[in-house]
């Protein structure tokens, strides 16, 4: 077992840009999405290093679980992995959106999982703002009639972010993302969005993209809507050179964000795999039997049976498993 890199899956919804070459992404005309660790039908991640170059992460999973995944890794996970990793430039601003749980999305038919998520800020315009939420006076007729009446905006709650701010979107909340801010989104494993209110914009043929209107209005937990709160970062020191800090930790995905400079020490110890996404830098993985270097803007998977390994450099990270 060794460190996957992996080819980036481009997206090129109408809102992107092409800020994503700050971060090393090699693309032609505008890109809105790079989806950096996926197992999805949308896109699924190409190994593009070492024995398994240029095989799907997807295969390598069915064929090695127990080395790629982990001893303690739900059965639910090596069937459907857990996680969809992402960079976002919104160069223009996001659809107004919602997404489902688990059980709305079984319900449906569907075969994702509903979509818990969260956003780290990588860089934001000055008054950037992204939408969390609805404001505390409006309840399920109030947003009924805003839709129908085409207020939506109204009942909004829009938040400041800068660079370096962390914010969870559970399901079932009301959000959207506002131009002029890239960030790294760490979700569960689905392509399930509703949109709400698509500002009346046209995609390149000319047509207004669909909305989703009655099934949104199935999802919006309006209660859990009027709760936005940016994370709360405090880090700790782990040894010289060394800080991290846990972004969150619930039944979804753990993030942590480690601050490096000099050597970190990390050990994959055959129970669940590990996602580094590097957010500013470079750094150098020695492990058992080689190395490989990653950059700015890289993910890379470390397999459950790779042992110990070690990271050196100065750089910015987050830290991604189950």
């Amino acid at each position: 077992m060794y460190p996957f890199k992996f080819r980036p899956v481009y997206k090129d919804y109408i809102w992107g840009g092409e800020n994503l070459k700050k971060y090393n992404k090699d693309f032609s005309g505008n890109v809105a999405e790079s989806w950096e660790v996926s197992c999805h039908p949308d896109g699924n991640s190409i190994i593009k290093n070492g024995e398994y170059k240029g095989l799907p992460l997807g295969q390598i999973i069915k064929t090695h679980p127990e080395d790629i995944m982990g001893k303690y890794i739900p059965q639910k996970y090596i069937e459907k992995f857990p996680l969809l990793i992402k960079l976002i430039d919104a160069n223009d601003k996001l659809s107004v959106q919602v997404h489902p749980d688990d059980e709305y999305a079984k319900l449906i038919g569907s075969s994702d999982f509903g979509k818990n998520e969260m956003w780290h800020i990588l860089e934001a315009k000055p008054g950037a703002k992204l939408i969390y939420g609805v404001k505390e006076d409006v309840d399920r007729d109030k947003f009924i009639k805003s839709v129908k009446e085409g207020t939506v905006e109204d009942c909004l709650n829009f938040i400041e972010v800068s660079p370096g701010d962390t914010i969870y979107i559970p399901a079932g909340v009301v959000h959207a993302i506002g131009e002029g801010i890239l960030l790294a989104e760490v979700q569960q494993n689905s392509n399930l969005t509703f949109r709400i209110y698509d500002y009346n914009r046209v995609d390149k043929n000319g047509k207004t993209r669909e909305l989703h209107i009655d099934k949104a209005i199935e999802v919006i937990d309006f209660e859990k809507s009027k709760k936005a709160d940016k994370i709360k970062e405090e880090c700790i020191l782990i040894n010289d050179g060394v800080k991290r800090s846990e972004l969150i930790n619930n039944e979804y995905f753990v993030i942590e964000k480690y601050y490096v400079e000099g050597k970190v020490f990390d050990r994959a110890d055959g129970s669940k795999f590990i996602v580094y996404v590097v957010l500013d830098g470079e750094c150098q993985i020695n492990y058992k039997s080689g190395s490989e270097k990653i950059k700015k803007g890289d993910s890379v998977f470390i397999p459950a049976a790779m042992g110990d390994f070690e990271m050196s450099g100065e750089f910015k990270a987050l830290r991604i498993h189950v």
